[in-house]
This record gives structure tokens, C-alpha cells and sequence, in this order.
């Protein structure tokens, strides 16, 4: 991924001594993340101490910010607290960015580190104290609410009318996505109208929200090199039903975290639960709907930082693989299932 050059290093550096107190010795650009509103760095102080420092194109970082400090607060280990400016403010803003900095924690996420068995049964506990931790009604009030929106729906048959109206493409990497998406056009459709039918089914009951991560991928739990385990990316918290972050657990996302013994360490932690199969089916469809939504975006509507697409198009070809993350959501889609 290309640098995200949003401040310059000279600036970031006086903002982390003047407003954190942080004498920094040398400032690095992590190539991390596909928030194209954000870039993060490494900053190493004189003191030989490390931090990790995002910085986003926004100052709409609060809540979550705020989230993730209550359950650091509330004795969840897994959870990282932010490091605060002299001031004791979580965030610091300059002109329209936000700056949060945490300790950096050298590990490798669940992408690049499977989880051990006792990994599995730590991530199910926290998981499970996340869900069941009250917010401050302050704070409850602030947070997006799950609303079953269509967007991502409506985003993918407008791809294809793009597509059956503008086939001038000449870039390599677009041609092959179309061509995969018209080879695949029965089966997206099938995710598309699935994923809309469940949600406006789903819309109409009562259900319980709790507190949810919402992108709790294996790329967000973050395995440090001590074996701790932590729960990192909270830009987006939701109140939601709990089956919008179990969906990631055996759901294949970035074909990882796809195994059945996986699953049962897990739920081990996460204890005994009544899991709706519609609601989590429902959470697969739109995950699976959105991320075809956004790769059509990044690779049809632009032709730079090509090593980075050519890894989002092998990221696209990989979800219509057997046992891959489309299989696993037509297979979930049935109905009650309980956990331990």
C-alpha cells in the first residue's frame, strides 16, 4: 500500500512533543489497513519506548474512542487503552485531522498468526464481556444503531448497470473483475436480494442490541508476541444484535477462521448462547454484498497503486472458492442453532 501522506513527518513529530510529551527519534509509515481516511505510523522515542500513532481524515473518532476506553476501564484485557495528550484528551485534533496513539504492541493479526486454543477461548471471553457491557445512556444515545440498510444492495445492481452501459475498460485488472463478475453474476445476485430479503425480515422484530465491534475480522484481533491477545480497530462500535460480530467467527472472511474446532474453543470462552441463523446468515450476506460493493469501487473507479489492487482483485477471486466465505454463508443460511 502507498504511503497516505496526510501531514507531513516534521509536523507529526512536533504534534507528538508538544501535545503527548513524546520525544520522538524516528517516525515510520506502517503500510496497514484499506481505511483510505487514515494512515498510521510507528513513532520510536528517545527513551527507546514505542508508539503506535493513526491519524484520520476526520474528527468523528470520538465515540469510538470513548468505547474503547470504557472497556479498557472496566477490566477487559484485551482491550487498549489510548494514550492521552498532556491535556488528558484521548484524541488531539489539528486542522481536519485526528490523531489516537496507543502503545505499540509488536505481534502479527489473525491473518498472519492462527490462534492457539487458548487464544480462541481468551477472544470468546472478551467477546462476551464486550456484549454484555452497559454503555452510559450518553454514550448509547451517540453510537450508530443497526438499521438493516439496503445501500450495500443497492450499490451492487448499480455496479451492474455501470457494467452493462460503460464496458469501455482498458486497465487489466478492471477487465478481469468484469469479466468475473459477469461469470458470477447469478451468484451475486443471489447474495444481493438473499441479503435484502433477510434484512427487511429481520427489521420488522424486536431484538436485543448490544454493544458490537462490528468488523471483528481476523485482521483486527491482533496476537502480540508475548501470546496476549487484543481487540484493536474501533472506528465503527454499533449496537446491533451479537450475531453482527459472531458472524466472523466460521465465517471465512479472508479465508481464515473458517474451522469447525476453531468455532468450539471459541464459544468454550463465549459460554452458552441462543445463536438466530437468520440474523447471523443475514450479517454474511451484507459483509459479503459490501465487500463486493467496495472492491468494484477500488478497482473500476481507479487505476493507481497497483500492487495494492492486484491484491484487493486476488481478495475478490478468493470469496467464490470452495469452502470459501460465499459457500460458508449459503450453508448458515438456515435457521436457530445454540451454542454449548
Amino acid at each position: 500500500m502507498t504511503e497516505k501522506q496526510f501531514l507531513s513527518n516534521q509536523r507529526i513529530i512536533d504534534c507528538l512533543n508538544t501535545d503527548y510529551g513524546i520525544e520522538v527519534a524516528a517516525l515510520t509509515f506502517i503500510p496497514l489497513g484499506a481505511d483510505v481516511n487514515a494512515s498510521v505510523y510507528k513513532a520510536q522515542a528517545h527513551d527507546n519506548s514505542t508508539y503506535f500513532v493513526k491519524i484520520k481524515h476526520s474528527h468523528h473518532c470520538d465515540i469510538g474512542v470513548m468505547v474503547q476506553q470504557m472497556l479498557h476501564d472496566s477490566g477487559i484485557p484485551q482491550i487498549i487503552a489510548p494514550i492521552k495528550t498532556k491535556y488528558g484528551k484521548s484524541t488531539h485534533y489539528i486542522d481536519d485531522f485526528t490523531f489516537i496513539v496507543y502503545p505499540f504492541i509488536q505481534g502479527l493479526d489473525g491473518f498472519n498468526c492462527a490462534l492457539t486454543n487458548e487464544q480462541w477461548v481468551m477472544l470468546g471471553k472478551a467477546l462476551r464481556q464486550i456484549h454484555e457491557f452497559q454503555l452510559p445512556p450518553f454514550i448509547k444515545d451517540k453510537i450508530r444503531h443497526e438499521t438493516y440498510s439496503s445501500k450495500w444492495c443497492e450499490a451492487v445492481r448499480s455496479i451492474y448497470t455501470y457494467i452493462d452501459t460503460n464496458p469501455q475498460v482498458t486497465d487489466e485488472i478492471a477487465l478481469n473483475l468484469l469479466t468475473l463478475m459477469q461469470e458470477h453474476r447469478e451468484t451475486i445476485q443471489r447474495l444481493v436480494d438473499r441479503a435484502e430479503q433477510l434484512g427487511q425480515q429481520i427489521q420488522k422484530k424486536s431484538l436485543k442490541f448490544v454493544l458490537c465491534h462490528s468488523d471483528i475480522h481476523a485482521g483486527n484481533v491482533l496476537i502480540a508476541n508475548d501470546s496476549s491477545l487484543y481487540i484493536v480497530d474501533w472506528d465503527q462500535p454499533i449496537m446491533a444484535p451479537k450475531e453482527r460480530d459472531l458472524m466472523f467467527i466460521g465465517g471465512g472472511v479472508g479465508n481464515v477462521w473458517n474451522d469447525l474446532h476453531e468455532e468450539e474453543f471459541f464459544y468454550e470462552g463465549y459460554g452458552k448462547t441462543e445463536i438466530n441463523k437468520d440474523i447471523l446468515a443475514y450479517y454474511r450476506y451484507e459483509r459479503i454484498v459490501e465487500d463486493i460493493a467496495e472492491y468494484n469501487q477500488q478497482l473500476l473507479l481507479t487505476t493507481d497503486d497497483t500492487k495494492n489492487r492486484a491484491e484487493m482483485y486476488k481478495q475478490f477471486v478468493d470469496m467464490f472458492m470452495s469452502q470459501g466465505v460465499i459457500d460458508i454463508t449459503f450453508k448458515t443460511d438456515t435457521h436457530v442453532m445454540l451454542k454449548n
